[in-house]
């Protein structure tokens, strides 16, 4: 459970300087997946003998605001585990971005969590212009068209996934606890996966992870968007340090267009 949305999103490590060129290809990239009022819940599955039972929900919800006079996406990732979960590993996670609507670069982002008795709460502010980051501990450095947690899930599901190929890279930059990260994902291609909610054509990649206290290191963790113009998140697999998690679509509503990537329900 612990940092499910740092990729039930998006994943992080140094990327060579090689792909510094591809990532201003994504700088201002047009919202073309997503509207306000979507609602999108996921269910954490948790295994250590090869049975996965519930442990937590997380919902993401999208609301159109103002934030400083300009039109924002106000995104919303809570995350709790469920009260029997709580004895092995407690969860109480919200996480905020305000996102512009033009280019959708955040010019906010809030972390308050509490996992198993850890507490942190950051709020940061984001001047592109001048490339910092003003955060709870101070101000800092950040590279051109910098992400947080949230805006970096609703930016990759705007991905053109047809220009790329089966095994190609694709870069960006994630600002996270005070941190420039240069992540990247790896576009798998196309195939039919089934999950909880039902069977969908769905298209594959994986995220390079920071080896930490809870994930490995490596392309461990794949993860499955509809193949669809939503491109909505259904499935995340990944092992971790002990036993392995799914994290799962479980429901939605207002999305921008109908979810015509599922084949069957379950």
């Amino acid at each position: 459970m612990k940092r499910i949305y740092q990729w039930v999103f998006l994943p992080v490590l140094l990327l060579l300087s090689s792909f510094r060129s591809q990532q201003n290809e994504f700088c201002g990239v047009t919202n073309t997946a997503f509207k306000a009022g979507e609602v999108v819940t996921m269910k954490v599955f948790y295994s250590t003998l090869g049975a996965y039972i519930g442990a937590g929900e997380a919902t993401f919800s999208t609301t159109l605001e103002r934030f400083n006079g300009k039109p924002v996406y106000h995104c919303v990732g809570v995350g709790k585990s469920y009260s029997f979960f709580d004895n092995f590993f407690r969860v109480r996670d919200r996480y905020e971005s305000y996102i512009d609507t033009a280019s959708l670069l955040p010019y906010k982002f809030i972390r308050d969590i509490d996992e198993g008795g850890y507490k942190k709460y950051n709020n940061v502010s984001f001047n592109h212009k001048e490339k910092t980051a003003v955060s709870t501990t101070g101000v800092y450095n950040i590279t051109e068209c910098i992400q947080d947690v949230v805006s970096a899930v609703y930016y990759a599901r705007n991905i053109d996934f047809d220009k790329y190929k089966p095994g190609d890279k694709i870069p960006f930059d994630m600002f996270l606890d005070d941190e420039v990260y240069h992540l990247y994902i790896r576009y798998m291609g196309k195939e039919k996966v089934k999950t909880r909610y039902g069977k969908f054509r769905a298209i594959k990649f994986k995220p390079l992870l920071v080896k930490g206290t809870m994930f490995e290191g490596g392309e461990k963790m794949v993860a499955w968007v509809s193949d669809d113009p939503n491109h909505l998140l259904l499935r995340v697999e990944s092992p971790i340090v002990v036993g392995s998690v799914k994290v799962d679509m479980m429901g939605y509503t207002n999305l921008r267009y109908p979810l015509t990537s599922l084949i069957s329900t379950r």
